[in-house]
Parts: structure tokens; C-alpha cells; sequence
């Protein structure tokens, strides 16, 4: 069992030691995103935002990806990126474990809305709507459909001249 009892916050700064705590963490936490770049230089640019570096624990390298559509993707990168890495930056790199984290997911999908926000309005895709003569055929169908289906189909034909992105489930 760890040592639990009580520290000096003193003792975390102290500098007449060889190698502090703090030090020690920083210099592994540096160590792993030389490592995360590195990896991300190698796997395919689709997956930058979806995965990340955790750990290298005897030497095993510990990857994070957000959930198990992009860890299948991962694997069949797998075999590839081990020699990759083996080549670059890690002999000792004996095998690649990859874990799901959906905390990932979140924080991917943040990376995808600012690179998507970076594009030329020109670039974007545009917004679809309905228009008023599709808007009028939902109506005719509405009027010959079963009450559920109607109520629908008259919803939706209200629509006509929205954008599909401010539309809401909830009305």
C-alpha cells in the first residue's frame, strides 16, 4: 500500500532533493504529450479529435479514444501504428491497449465545431429548408392520412420556409 499519511505541501517544492514530486509528474506529463503529438502525426487526421495518448506503462501504450465506433477504427490501425512507432519514437513499445473514455466524445466534438467554424462561410454546406410547394403537397397528404400521421405531417408542413438547424422536437 501507497504511503497515506499526511505530506508537508512543503515537501512537494522541495528543492533539495534530487527530483521533487511535482517535477517528476511534470516531467512525465511532458513526457506523454511528446508522445500524444507523435502518435497523432502517425494516425489518419479523422481520428486526431476522437483519441489520445493515457499512459506508457512497461511498455504498453495506453490509448484513449471516445467510443467504440472509433476504437474499431483504431484497431485496424493498430498493427500500423505499432511499427510506426516502434520506428520513430519507441522501441521498446511491446503492444497498444485501447480503451474507451466518453469524456472524449465531448471534448472531440468541441475540436470538430471550432474546426468547422474556421471554414469559409463559402465552404459550408447550406442550410436546408422546406419550400412552400413541398410544404402544400404535406398538407394534401395530411388531409387523406390517419389522425396520428396527419398531426405530423401538418407539423411538419409548418415548417416550410425554416431552416432545419432551428427546428425543435419539442412543439
Amino acid at each position: 500500500m501507497r504511503d497515506s499519511r499526511p505530506q508537508s505541501i512543503e515537501s512537494f517544492f522541495d528543492q533539495a532533493q534530487e527530483q521533487s514530486v511535482l517535477q517528476h509528474v511534470q516531467q512525465r506529463a511532458i513526457a506523454l504529450n511528446k508522445l500524444n503529438r507523435a502518435v497523432q502525426g502517425v494516425i489518419p487526421s479523422q481520428l486526431h479529435p476522437w483519441c489520445r495518448v493515457a499512459n506508457f506503462r512497461q511498455g504498453i501504450l495506453v490509448i484513449e479514444t471516445a467510443n467504440a465506433n472509433w476504437l474499431m477504427r483504431l484497431r485496424y490501425e493498430q498493427s500500423s501504428l505499432l511499427s510506426a512507432l516502434r520506428a520513430q519514437i519507441l522501441p521498446s513499445l511491446t503492444s497498444i491497449d485501447i480503451r474507451i473514455n466518453p469524456s472524449l466524445a465531448a471534448k472531440g466534438q468541441e475540436t470538430v465545431q471550432e474546426n468547422s467554424s474556421r471554414t469559409p462561410m463559402a465552404e459550408k454546406a447550406p442550410l436546408r429548408q422546406l419550400s412552400e410547394e413541398s410544404a402544400e403537397v404535406l398538407r394534401g397528404v395530411a388531409s387523406q392520412s390517419p389522425e396520428k400521421l396527419k398531426k405530423i405531417l401538418e407539423r411538419l408542413a409548418s415548417l416550410a420556409g425554416e431552416s432545419t438547424s432551428s427546428t425543435s422536437r419539442n412543439k
